[in-house]
C-alpha cells in the first residue's frame, strides 16, 4: 500500500466518522432526540477515534495514531454494548429513535467494530511508513476538510454537551437543554 492510497483510505475513514457525528447531530437537532450520558461518550469515542485518523492525515501514517484510533473505538464500543445490552431484554424499552429498525447506540456499536477492523487491517501494511514527498493539491483537499470537519464537531459537541449538563452532571433522560432553563434563569418559577 503506497502513501497516497493510505492517506485516501484515512480521509475516507475519517469521514465516514465525521459523517456519524453528522447523523447524530441531525438527529439531536431536527428530530430533538437528546443523547443521554452513554451517548454523549459514544460521541467521545468516536472523536477520539477520528483523532487517531486525523494525525495519519496531518503527520503521516503511524502505528500509534492507528492505536490512537482503535483506543478511541474500543472505549466507544464498550459504552455502545453497555446500551445495547441494557435494552436487549424484550419490554425494557429503548432510547432514541431507531434508524432502519436499528436505535443509534446499535449502529454506534457497529461502526466502532468497523472502525477496529479498519484501523487492525491497515496496520498490516508496513510500506505506508515510508518517507514520500508531499502529496500534490488534488491529494490534501479531502483530507483537510474532513480534519476541519471533525474539529467543528469535536467543538460542537462540547457546546452541546453544556448546554445539555450544564457544569454538573448529564441527566439519566434529558428533558431539554439544562443551561437554557437552570442557568439563565428561565425555569419553572423564575421566569418573569
Amino acid at each position: 500500500m503506497t502513501a497516497d492510497l493510505s492517506r485516501l483510505l484515512n480521509a475516507l475513514g475519517l469521514v465516514a466518522v465525521d459523517t456519524v457525528l453528522v447523523l447524530a447531530f441531525a438527529d439531536q437537532l431536527w428530530f430533538r432526540d437528546l443523547p443521554c450520558p452513554i451517548c454523549i461518550l459514544q460521541r467521545a469515542g468516536f472523536i477520539a477515534a477520528g483523532f487517531g485518523i486525523a494525525l495519519n492525515l496531518i503527520f503521516g501514517p503511524r502505528p500509534s495514531h492507528y492505536g490512537v484510533a482503535i483506543l478511541g473505538a474500543v472505549v466507544g464500543g464498550i459504552m455502545s454494548a453497555d446500551q445495547v445490552l441494557h435494552y436487549v431484554v424484550p419490554g425494557s424499552g429503548s432510547y432514541g429513535n431507531a434508524i432502519f429498525g436499528l436505535h443509534l447506540y446499535s449502529w454506534a456499536l457497529i461502526m466502532f467494530v468497523a472502525i477496529v477492523v479498519g484501523c487492525g487491517v491497515m496496520l498490516l501494511f508496513d510500506r505506508q511508513y515510508e518517507p514520500s514527498g508531499p502529496p500534490p493539491l488534488r491529494q490534501v483537499t479531502l483530507p483537510i476538510l474532513a480534519v476541519a470537519l471533525l474539529a467543528l464537531l469535536a467543538v460542537g459537541n462540547v457546546l452541546s454537551t453544556l448546554a445539555i449538563c450544564g457544569v454538573g452532571l448529564c441527566p439519566e433522560a434529558p428533558g431539554g437543554y439544562l443551561i437554557f432553563h437552570e442557568n439563565l434563569g428561565l425555569a419553572q418559577g423564575n421566569a418573569p
